[in-house]
């Protein structure tokens, strides 16, 4: 069965960094009663969809060392696309020069897992080469006077390119859900502003993300044990902290990064995937835990074994 792997990613991040502080001059709060419900420090806003992810799919290509006309298709995941017509995706095809599909896939902050996951069933019936990018700028849709959800999201992107291979490859198991009765907790308009029950948010989460883990790990023969890291949505510090204690993953084994970025819905796991990769914690072999969940409510989690390019 043909599978794939990792073979170069790339990261971007708007340079406008917003702190705690800065916030605190907009509404009501402060820096200590963020990061003790959030985890959250400073967050980047700032570029399009379109800028970031040809900012990180540049990098991905670079690393890669590939020409960017051997890619077959790119899946862009995306809540915050810059038009309604059509599919950001195409911007970022042209500007990065590739000759190929490109398509965007809406699935909230679950987003790259469900794009990850469908560029390895394209990889199964034949692509040899694929591109998939995660990116939202929420900083546009995000009601600036609402302390419950402008403390939260940001903007940032994760690309990465994924080669055939003639084995399973890296995807040992993966789960896709959703829960469309629950879309009221979290959604925003069609021209509106981002709509949140934080407290029905954080219930639902923490249980469904323990739930696609679990699914994962069984469909990939693995337990708990076996893995090496897990990167989870970075959505809040206290949902990741009790998701991970109900898996038994203890946080020295966790990838976080939201003190740093915020929530980036879409670019939230591939920016902590690849931070973690870059900072030497993954070595070939190792057995990596995507887990997210998001607006629909989506879940989404996959079980790879990392693969040093």
């Amino acid at each position: 069965m043909t599978g794939g792997r990792i073979i170069g990613w790339g990261s971007a991040l708007p340079d406008k960094v917003v702190t705690n502080d800065d916030l605190s001059a907009l509404m009501d709060t402060n820096d200590e009663w963020i990061t003790e419900r959030t985890g959250i420090k400073r967050r980047h806003i700032g570029g399009s969809t379109a800028s970031l992810s040809i900012e990180s799919g540049r990098k991905a290509l670079f690393m890669a060392k590939i020409d960017p006309a051997s890619i077959d298709c790119l899946v862009l995941s995306t809540s915050t696309p810059d038009r309604a017509v059509p599919a950001t995706s195409a911007t970022v095809q042209n500007a990065l020069g590739l000759r190929c599909g490109a398509f965007d896939v809406n699935a909230a902050c679950s987003g790259f897992v469900y794009a990850y996951v469908v560029a390895h069933g394209l990889l199964a019936i034949g692509a040899k080469r694929m591109m998939v990018i995660g990116t939202d700028t929420l900083s546009r849709i995000v009601d600036w006077s609402d302390r419950g959800t402008a403390i939260l999201f940001a903007d940032g992107s994760g690309a990465c390119i994924v080669d055939a291979t003639p084995d399973a490859g890296q995807l040992l198991g993966w789960d896709l859900d959703a829960d469309g009765s629950l879309e009221h907790v979290l959604y925003a308009e069609i021209g509106g502003n981002l709509r949140m029950d934080g407290k029905a948010v954080f219930r639902r989460a923490v249980r469904i993300m323990v739930d696609s883990a679990r699914k994962s790990l069984h469909k990939a023969g693995l337990t708990i044990d076996a893995v090496k890291l897990c990167v989870p949505h970075q959505a809040n510090l206290r949902i990741i902290e009790a998701a991970c204690r109900q898996l038994g993953i203890p946080m020295e084994r966790t990838a976080v990064t939201l003190h740093e970025t915020g929530n980036t819905s879409s670019g939230s796991i591939p920016l902590a995937l690849f931070d973690a990769a870059d900072r030497g914690r993954l070595s070939n072999g190792d057995v990596v835990l995507l887990v997210g969940f998001g607006a629909g409510m989506t879940a989404a989690s996959a079980v790879i074994e990392w693969r040093q390019p």
